[in-house]
Parts: structure tokens; sequence; C-alpha cells
């Protein structure tokens, strides 16, 4: 698990450091590989940049169940209408242009 980027973490109150942390640690944790590897990264690049809005919907997609969650990143499931956000496409767009670049170079 990576430090939050330093680039915002001086604009940060405690609080919302505090809650980036323990999202870092859910996403980083979750006992299912490929959406470690989505999720994990994401939440150290690209959640520091959300809202508290967009934080709030976040947080709700890394409360659903592995499986689903990853199908609907990859777009193999339908995805239910209350997770189609602009905060998917976000997660859809960061491992389309970061993740699938890592396993090309043998992360995973």
């Amino acid at each position: 698990m990576a430090e939050i980027d330093a680039r915002f973490e001086d604009e940060m109150t405690p609080e919302r450091k505090q809650r980036l942390g323990r999202i870092q640690f859910r996403c980083w944790r979750r006992g299912f590989r490929e959406a470690d590897m989505v999720l994990g990264p994401f939440s150290d690049q690209v959640a520091p940049t959300l809202t508290e809005a967009e934080l709030d919907v976040f947080e709700r997609l890394i409360d659903e169940e592995d499986q689903w969650l990853y199908g609907w990143i990859i777009e193999r499931d339908p995805t239910p209408p209350e997770f189609e956000t602009p905060v998917m496409a976000k997660v859809r767009a960061f491992m389309r242009e970061h993740v699938a670049a890592e396993v090309g170079k043998g992360i995973g």
C-alpha cells in the first residue's frame, strides 16, 4: 500500500486523510487479487482527487462483493444502475490506462 499522493496530502484535513487511509486499506486487502490490482492503485492515485460526494459513491462500491464489483469494472457483468456512476467510469478508465500497462509489465 502506497502513501497518499504528496501533492494532495498538504491540503487534507486529518479527517479526510484518515478516511482515505481506511479506503486504501479496504482496496488493497480485498482478498481477490484482480480487484486488489485495480482498486489498490486507484485508491492511492485517484481517490485523493475525488470530492467527498464521490468518495461516498466509491465507498458504496467497495462495500460490494468482489466477484460482482470486479465483473462490473471489467464490464463482464451488467452493472446495476445505482453503481453505473461517474466514479465507476473513473475506475474503469484508470484500469484501462494504468493497470493494464502494469499487468503487461508483469505485475500479476
